[in-house]
């Protein structure tokens, strides 16, 4: 069993979308990654493009420069991302209990990413609140509290995830 930090690392973001590799996945479920992407093949109609895509080259270079896969060995083809829609649509078409297992530990991270991302705007709202009100009555130490704010937002820049890569997230 996969701990919920191990399985945030394994989340991207790609085109907007939060998503894992379909061999990240298949690694999780205890399969090869061509036997997911043949269940998911048979079953074609349950994933539309907001459940799973194909990444482009650029994307794939993207996240190979990150070191997110490996660039040993030689992959024929470019990718299948799956969004969180899609690894529950997974569980109908891969039954094992394994699957089943790892499924809900997956979305389980996906809901404590979308949690941490909701907390964060919140912060950010407050601290943007806390500025103009300091601004606004404090004018002896206007410089003083304007070096505390640069500070506070070379804070924020660091916890934010990048589009690609979106891994570094901690509990």
């Amino acid at each position: 069993m996969k701990n919920l930090v191990e399985i945030k690392n394994l989340i991207y973001e790609i085109r907007g979308y939060k998503v894992m590799l379909d061999s990240d996945l298949a690694n999780l479920y205890g399969v090869e990654t061509r036997v997911l992407n043949q269940a998911v093949k048979r079953n074609i109609e349950r994933f539309p493009v907001h459940y799973m895509f194909q990444i482009t080259k650029d994307e794939f270079q993207n996240l190979k420069s990150q070191n997110v896969i490996s660039s040993w060995g030689g992959l024929r083809k470019l990718p299948y991302v799956f969004t969180e829609q899609g690894v529950a649509m997974l569980s109908s078409v891969l039954k094992s209990k394994q699957a089943i297992q790892i499924n809900m530990q997956i979305i389980d991270a996906f809901v404590k990413m979308r949690q941490m991302v909701i907390e964060h705007k919140d912060l950010a709202k407050r601290i943007s609140d806390l500025e103009e009100y300091f601004l606004e009555h404090c004018n002896d130490n206007k410089d003083d509290i304007k070096e505390i704010y640069k500070a506070i937002d070379l804070l924020m820049e660091r916890t934010r995830p990048s589009k690609i890569g979106f891994n570094n997230i901690e509990d």
